[in-house]
């Protein structure tokens, strides 16, 4: 990353607005750093020589505390504005990087960047923070302190000032050298960090299923071994931080040290009078403060500069063009899948493939029959085929996640008007479908909040949709009650008591409002009497006209839909040979 990335200040409004303020008050701390040592010459080479009284410095010496007062204030302002912005910053990094990695889709997701995207969201875009608030800061006053105090010093004496320009450039030579070894551990840190968030939230998503094998012990070593790797890569930035630092710390001290015994000579020998000998040497070390902290700050922030790396590229995936017409009402029409296929991550193979699906969705009334090609409103549709056949990815494509790399999704409204699905804006199309996930989750709030999603529902109806999800047992159980605190995603509460909550909400949808319903194996984590009440509630959705979309593989689910469409994956060259063959006849 460039010391000053243009594309931080593009992605980053709140990034402007600081590197404005940043540069005015850098420009303040310069004149006040001249100022301030103007003043103090004046003060304390009368003192020292002794020919002038108190009443003579008073002056200058009140324009000197009001200078240091001035001094601080703009050091606090810009600490505090920075901290601001520093904030703000990392919160619209953080929101970019989440839904732009949201709008690649669950494909490129799956494909192992989920996890990195997780850490760099959370943890990573964090350690930007220092990049903000130390190093930024410090390498504008690089770009006004340094060639102001200069100034003044060749103003002063060229000698000192020709003895500061030869040895200033040497400080950035070392930054540079030591810069690049540091971000390159910067960025190994950051990479050993990722592994170790994915393999974690990898274990804590399998963990159920490992403690059902017995395997709980075993991925422990690879986490353990990981967090040795980050150990020791945070280790390696820190030991070279020190170092250069060190560096920097003895590089400047000698330079400062050249041009204090070159002054002290020409004043012995009356070279140099004692005023600007005093002004020379109070400038000397402002003139390398700032890049000595810009170098020890870089080292603050080289992994807030490697996260912002990796957020601008996952900002520059290209992602899929969203279509931008309002979505019609969703009752009463038709959504058409022909000849889809998608490809199944880098193998090749179509997952499904050729799947043909005319869906006919409910408009809250209790459907009156039809064309047996279509599905009339209040039906049940129940994908079925064998594991990896692609029934997931085929609820993705009905909802608008996943866009098919073959075949045509179609939207048909209620009247005649064909869309495709792809140009029509998800937000308006997403309120209008009730989807559970094999996973649901749930948002942070209580667990009357989670579920009636901050409706005004009346107890009554609130109890009768509890009842047929089976949470009423739940809220039952719970200490709290409908008031139980529930976290983020569901925490606190099981697997199969979040699909209860979720199928408890989905009841709660206006029949009218969101008439789709699409159901990812909702018995997959339920026991017999969990089953029944998934049964209970796909009932009660088809009495209530609605179209239910269900990925069944429990024989119950199936012999309660009233259509079976078979989802099977075939070769990519197989599906196509087969596709073009039906598509000619």
């Amino acid at each position: 990353m460039k010391p000053l990335d243009p594309r931080l200040l593009r992605q980053a409004r709140a990034a402007r607005g600081y590197v404005a303020l940043t540069a005015a008050l850098g420009f303040l701390t310069a004149a006040l750093v001249v100022a301030q040592a103007i003043l103090l010459a004046a003060v304390l080479a009368p003192a020292v020589q002794g020919t002038a009284s108190l009443d003579d410095v008073a002056r200058p010496l009140g324009l000197l505390a009001a200078v240091v007062v001035a001094r601080a204030a703009t050091s606090w302002a810009q600490e505090r504005f920075a901290l601001r912005a520093a904030t703000r910053t990392v919160a619209e990094l953080r929101e970019q990087v989440v839904a732009h990695a949201a709008a690649l889709g669950p494909r490129w997701l799956a494909s192992g960047r989920g996890p990195e995207v997780a850490t760099l969201a959370t943890r990573g875009l964090d350690a930007l923070e220092p990049y903000l608030v130390r190093y930024l800061p410090q390498l504008l006053l690089a770009a006004t302190v340094t060639p102001a105090a200069l100034a003044l010093v060749l103003g002063l004496d060229w000698v000192s000032a020709v003895v500061i320009a030869v040895t200033i450039p040497l400080v950035p030579l070392f930054m540079v050298l030591v810069g690049q070894l540091t971000q390159g551990t910067s960025e190994r840190r950051l990479v050993v960090m990722q592994r170790l968030g994915a393999q974690v939230l990898d274990l804590l998503a399998g963990l159920p299923t490992l403690l059902a094998l017995g395997r709980a012990r075993g991925p422990e070593r690879r986490v353990r071994a990981l967090g040795d790797a980050n150990r020791r890569a945070t280790m390696g930035t820190l030991r070279v931080a020190f170092l250069s630092g060190m560096v920097l710390e003895l590089l400047t001290t000698l330079s400062v040290a050249v041009v204090a015994v070159g002054v002290g000579l020409r004043l012995v020998h009356g070279g140099m009078d004692l005023e600007p000998a005093i002004a020379v040497l109070v400038l000397a070390p402002e003139v390398y403060l700032p890049l000595r902290q810009v170098g020890t700050h870089f080292h603050a922030s080289t992994d807030g500069i490697a996260a912002a790396h990796q957020a601008f590229a996952v900002l520059d995936e290209p992602a899929p063009e969203t279509g931008r017409r309002p979505a019609p009402r969703l009752a009463g029409s038709t959504l058409t899948l022909a000849g889809v296929g998608v490809r199944a991550g880098e193998r090749d193979v179509l997952a499904p493939a050729g799947l043909d699906l005319v869906l006919r969705v409910g408009d809250g009334s209790p459907g009156r029959g039809g064309d047996a090609a279509r599905v009339p409103g209040g039906r049940v549709v129940a994908l079925t085929g064998t594991s990896g056949a692609g029934k997931t990815t085929a609820t993705l494509v009905l909802l608008g996640l996943v866009r098919p790399d073959h075949g045509t999704v179609t939207w048909t409204s209620s009247d005649g008007v064909r869309v495709p699905l792809d140009e029509i804006d998800p937000t308006t199309y997403w309120p209008q479908v009730a989807w559970l996930p094999q996973r649901p989750t749930l948002p942070p709030g209580t667990l009357r909040e989670a579920v009636t999603d901050g409706r005004d529902v009346d107890e009554t109806t609130l109890a009768r949709a509890s009842a047929t999800a089976g949470l009423d047992d739940v809220v039952a159980g719970l200490p709290h009650g409908w008031d139980t605190p529930v976290g983020r995603g569901g925490t606190g509460l099981s697997v199969g008591q979040r699909q209860r909550a979720a199928l408890a909400a989905a009841l709660l949808g206006d029949p009218a409002r969101t008439p789709l319903v699409v159901l990812d194996e909702p018995t997959a984590h339920l026991d017999a009497r969990g089953e029944q009440v998934v049964l209970d509630a796909v009932r009660t959705w088809r009495d209530q006209g609605r179209t239910v979309v269900v990925v069944a593989h429990r024989t119950s689910l199936v012999r309660a839909a009233d259509e079976v469409v078979d989802v099977a994956a075939a070769g990519t060259a197989d599906a196509l040979t087969v596709h073009r063959t039906e598509a000619a006849a």
